[in-house]
C-alpha cells in the first residue's frame, strides 16, 4: 500500500502556489533533439527565483501552517537548493525560519540564505550530522521541521511540475527525473500518471549515490562520498518516497560524471542556461542511454542551477580540453636564440591561440644542446590539432600532443 499522494492534493498545491512562483517555460529543442534521436523538451526550473524547484514543495508545506506554526516558526536541514527556498518563502510569508547547514556548507550558499532573513546555524561535519542536530533543535523549540523531500505537502508541490508540463507539451510521452530522495519523482510520477497513465517515467541517479538505482534492481552498489550532482547526493530514499518511486517509476538509470560534466556543457553552449550537476542529469541521460530513448518525446526538468561559477569555470576547461579545442603541445628545439619566438609565429600562422608557455631546459631528458617547449593553444578541434602537428613536422619540429 503507498501512502497517499494524489493528484488532487497536487491539484489543491498547484492553486496554492498560483501567482508565488515563477510559471517556467517548457520549450523544445532542436538542437538536443538531432544530437539525442529523441524530441527534447526543457522544463526550464533553474528560472526560479532561488534558481531551483525546491521552492515548490517548501511553499507548499508552508502554506498549510496554521496561525500557531506560523507564529513560532519553521526550520530546515539543507546545504543549499531547499534552504534558500525556505528561507525565501518564509521571509515573504512573515514566518521565522531557522536553516540548520553543514559546516561544510559553501559560503555563497550560507550568506544567500542569510539574505533571505533566515537565521542559519552550522553545525556537523556531514548532513546526517546537521540532520540529526536539527531535528532535535525543532522539537526543543516547538518548530515544524520542512523535510526536503520526505512529506506528502513538499511532494504535493514538486508535482505541480509535471502538471505543467503536460498542460505545456502535451505530445511528451516520456518523463526523465533526476532522484535525490525522491521527493522530486514521486510528485511528478503521480501527476504525470493520473494525467496520462501510459507515459513513462525514468529516474536518474549518479553512479555515486545510486540508492533508488539499487532499490529498483535489487542491487547493493554502495555511495560514495561526494559527486557533481551535490543536489541529489542522499544516501537512502526516504520512507514516503521509496514506495511511491517503486510503485510509479518505471526505471532508474545511472549517469557516471563525465556524462555530467557534457550535460552542464552542452547546456550551457546550445541552450545559454547554467545548470547545476542535479539539473544536467536527465540529459547526461539521454546522451548516454539513447537507445532508449530513440524516438520518444522526452521531458526533462532543469531542476537547478545553483551551480559554483569556479566549478563552472573548471567544468567549461575541461570540456574545452576533451573536444581538442584547448590542447597542451610539446616541442623539441635547438636551443637557439629566436627558437621560442619562431614556434610561437608558426603557431599564430596556423591558427592558434597560445593560452600558456613553458620553456624547459634543466627539466628533460634531452642532450644538452636541446629544449623542450610545452603550449597551452586553443584550437577548433581535433582535426584542427592534427593539422597543427603535421605542419609543425614538416617544419622539422618534433611535436606531440600530451593533453
Amino acid at each position: 500500500m503507498t501512502p497517499g499522494l494524489t493528484i488532487d492534493a497536487i491539484r489543491a498545491a498547484a492553486e496554492r502556489l498560483r501567482g508565488e512562483i515563477v510559471d517556467t517555460p517548457c520549450m523544445p529543442s532542436r538542437t538536443l533533439s538531432a544530437l539525442t534521436g529523441c524530441e527534447v523538451f526543457l522544463k526550464f526550473e533553474n528560472l526560479q527565483f532561488t534558481a531551483s524547484f525546491k521552492e515548490r514543495g517548501a511553499l507548499n508545506r508552508m502554506a498549510q501552517l496554521n496561525a500557531a506554526e506560523r507564529a513560532a516558526g519553521v526550520l530546515a536541514v539543507s546545504a543549499g537548493n531547499h534552504a534558500q527556498g525556505v528561507a525565501y518563502h518564509a521571509q515573504r510569508m512573515g514566518i521565522p525560519a531557522t536553516i540548520v547547514m553543514p559546516r561544510f556548507a559553501p559560503a555563497v550558499k550560507v550568506e544567500r540564505t542569510r539574505g533571505f532573513g533566515a537565521v542559519v546555524v552550522l553545525e556537523g561535519d556531514t548532513f546526517d550530522d546537521a540532520r540529526a542536530f536539527g531535528v532535535q533543535l525543532a522539537n526543543e523549540r516547538c518548530l515544524t521541521l520542512v523535510h526536503p523531500y520526505d512529506d506528502l505537502a513538499v511532494m504535493a508541490g514538486q508535482g505541480t511540475i509535471g502538471l505543467e508540463m503536460l498542460v505545456q507539451q502535451p505530445t511528451i510521452d516520456t518523463l526523465v527525473v533526476a532522484i535525490g530522495g525522491g521527493g522530486l519523482i514521486s510528485g511528478v510520477a503521480t501527476a504525470a500518471r493520473a494525467l496520462r497513465p501510459g507515459i513513462e517515467v525514468i529516474g536518474v541517479q549518479t553512479e555515486r549515490f545510486p540508492a533508488a538505482w539499487n532499490a529498483r534492481h535489487g542491487a547493493l552498489r554502495e555511495s560514495a562520498q561526494a559527486t557533481i550532482a551535490d543536489g541529489i547526493a542522499v544516501k537512502s530514499l526516504g520512507a514516503l518516497t521509496l514506495p511511491l518511486v517503486l510503485d510509479r517509476v518505471d526505471d532508474v538509470l545511472l549517469v557516471s560524471e563525465d556524462d555530467i560534466e557534457q550535460a552542464i556543457l552542452m547546456l550551457l553552449e546550445i541552450e545559454k542556461t547554467v545548470v547545476e550537476g542535479a539539473g544536467a542529469v536527465g540529459l547526461a541521460a539521454l546522451l548516454k542511454h539513447a537507445e532508449r530513448f530513440k524516438g520518444r518525446k522526452v521531458g526533462l526538468i532543469l531542476c537547478g542551477g545553483n551551480i559554483e561559477p569556479l566549478v563552472l569555470a573548471e567544468i567549461i576547461e575541461r570540456g574545452m580540453v576533451k573536444s581538442g579545442r584547448l590542447a597542451r603541445l610539446r616541442f623539441d628545439v635547438r636551443d637557439v636564440p629566436g627558437a621560442l619566438a619562431d614556434v610561437a609565429t608558426l603557431l599564430g600562422k596556423l591558427g592558434a591561440n597560445i593560452d600558456e608557455v613553458q620553456h624547459q631546459r634543466a627539466f628533460t631528458t634531452l642532450s644538452v644542446e636541446r629544449a623542450q617547449i610545452e603550449v597551452v593553444v586553443q584550437t577548433r578541434g581535433v582535426a584542427h590539432i592534427e593539422q597543427i602537428l603535421a605542419a609543425m613536422g614538416a617544419e622539422g619540429y618534433r611535436a606531440e600532443r600530451i593533453g
